[in-house]
């Protein structure tokens, strides 16, 4: 398989990366949580096999008022909004996988001038 990395929660192991797409399998530990982070152009996505994992979705960008909790259990998937901090964190040992990926936008344009007539 792919490279691993320790983290502090478990580890992490690249499966398969691409120029649209990156497939991770992850082992979480129960009781610890990732860093509280966010990505400004990838979805992020989380498919638990087994164990039980928190996923917190902060609405705003202080980090305050609105989190959605969401509780993933076996066969459960949930994906989260580039631009929205995120959290996972460990209920039960577990192994899950995770995935990153973007999304074409249809309004991804930046006019410096408009058409006009030549003349």
């Amino acid at each position: 398989m792919g490279s691993k990395s320790g983290k502090i929660w478990g580890n992490t192991e690249l499966i398969h990366a691409n120029g649209a797409l990156e497939f991770h399998r992850i082992e979480f530990n129960a009781g610890y949580k990732c860093s509280e982070h966010k990505h400004q152009w990838k979805w992020n996505g989380f498919f638990v096999e087994k164990g039980e994992m928190l996923v917190r979705v902060w609405q705003n960008e202080e980090q305050e008022g609105l989190v959605d909790e969401t509780y993933l259990g076996p066969g459960d998937f949930m994906q989260v909004k580039p631009g929205k901090f995120h959290q996972f964190e460990g209920v039960e040992d577990g192994i899950a996988f995770e995935l990153y990926w973007a999304e074409f936008n249809h309004d991804d344009i930046q006019r410096r001038t408009i058409g006009s007539e030549v003349g």
